[in-house]
């Protein structure tokens, strides 16, 4: 991990609530002048730490209004079998975030969709379909009380 300070940590703080704010500003806020400041951004991209920059949209203003957490179990755990539920996970648009974990099932999927109907036919004619599925636990999302891309900066 790179070494970062007190100013790289402004940055990204800044650059995590608006990644379109040019160095000029950047170098303003922080008190660098524009050179170290570019720098110092380079730097963080060079390393790895500025994955990209990204534009976050409003799933509800793109008519996504349904958000499920789906719980999947695999049948079995060959390697074909993982290959195949990756393969799946990459191409499925509505599958905004998938992770391996721990526990009772495999992978956890957050899903979205137009509405409830189309949550599921994500799941019978899509997830299940896929014949690999041992069960599936799907806990739809009521209200969204937090959601945020913001890293803590420690």
């Amino acid at each position: 991990m790179p070494s970062i300070d007190d100013f790289d940590r402004q940055l990204l703080a800044l650059l995590q609530k608006n990644g379109k704010l040019g160095i000029q500003d950047l170098a303003a806020q922080t008190s660098l002048s524009t050179s170290p400041c570019w720098r110092r951004i380079r730097k963080l991209e060079e390393a790895g730490v500025i994955d990209k920059y990204v534009a976050l949209l409003d799933r509800r203003a793109l008519g996504l209004n349904a958000m499920a957490y789906v719980h999947v179990s695999l049948l079995e755990h060959t390697e074909e079998t993982i290959k195949a539920f990756d393969s799946f996970v990459a191409r499925t648009d509505e599958i905004i975030e998938c992770c391996s974990i721990t526990g009772s099932n495999d992978y956890m999927l957050k899903v979205v969709a137009p509405d409830a109907e189309g949550l599921e036919e994500f799941l019978m004619k899509d997830l299940l379909a896929l014949g690999i599925v041992r069960s599936s636990v799907t806990n739809f999302v009521l209200r969204q009380k937090k959601f945020t891309t913001e890293l803590p900066l420690v």
